[in-house]
């Protein structure tokens, strides 16, 4: 499905506006999570972009045993419901296995599949049967191509509102490369295309106990994305990187985005 509803009143796909999904990598204090809720709404709104607010509840892939996989489900999403009730805009989480698919779903707007998982059929399939829009994440492990079976395990069950998601793909030990071939050759497959951003300057376990990253080339990579042509972009940000949970080596700072997406916004435009 090339374009379809996220809700009423907002779609991602061909014509639409640029769907942006930004958040902190990992569910953090209130605080912090309502600051970067109404600094990225305020700015989307500003730029006539569509904005969908990113946290996690958990990340069951952190580097070490001794890193802070977040507040767990409950707590997580409450905290998330809590930023849809108060700024109003739509919310993105990831799951990892089955059956915490019904219950995000109660909560969410979109689940998302974490690259590690994006095989894992069972999961692919619970969170397709929710109805909600699924954006899945390519592995850095395949080939743009094979993200064809991936959509159809989604699609079998009769849900189309599916985003493919390009974060770059592994090139030795600790680092990733962005094959821009990969967004038109999702794109062909007839779903949105979304490019995440920050996760493409990850440095997968390059700190030894954490990933590092990059960061100095998010904007880089972003532009040049807008310039193949997406539907959305996914970006990891917070107001001290430095200070982050999870993968502040790969965030970019939050006041730089509105900046960053005025100039995503006009590529995105032309294009």
């Amino acid at each position: 499905m090339e374009t379809f509803e996220i809700r009423q009143g907002m779609k991602v796909g061909k014509g639409q506006p640029l769907l942006v999904m930004a958040g902190p990598c990992i569910i953090e204090e209130p605080a912090i999570c309502r600051q970067i809720a109404e600094t990225l709404l305020e700015a989307c709104g500003e730029l006539g972009l569509n904005y969908v607010f990113k946290a996690s509840f958990d990340k069951a892939n952190r580097t070490s045993i001794n890193s802070f996989r977040g507040k767990g489900m409950e707590a997580g999403l409450a905290a998330l419901a809590a930023i849809k009730a108060e700024f109003g805009c739509p919310v993105i989480t990831d799951v990892h296995e089955p059956w915490q698919c019904a219950e995000a779903a109660k909560v969410v707007d979109i689940l998302q599949i974490p690259a590690f998982l994006c095989r894992q059929t069972d999961l692919l399939l619970a969170a397709a049967k929710t109805g909600l829009p699924v954006n899945v994440k390519k592995g850095q492990f395949l080939a743009p191509e094979d993200m064809r079976q991936v959509a159809a395990k989604l699609a079998s069950t009769g849900n189309e509102r599916l985003m493919l998601t390009e974060r770059g793909a592994s090139f030795g030990y600790h680092n990733l490369v962005v094959d821009m071939r990969s967004l038109p050759i999702m794109r062909a497959m007839g779903y949105p295309v979304v490019f995440d951003a920050t996760h493409a300057v990850q440095r997968p376990g390059g700190l030894g106990n954490a990933s590092g990253g990059d960061r100095e080339f998010v904007p880089t990579l972003a532009r040049a994305a807008a310039a193949v042509g997406i539907d959305g972009l996914f970006m990891e940000t917070h107001p001290e990187p430095a200070k982050a949970l999870s993968d502040g080596a790969n965030s970019i700072p939050l006041a730089e985005v509105k900046a960053l997406l005025r100039i995503v916004r006009d590529i995105h435009e032309l294009v």
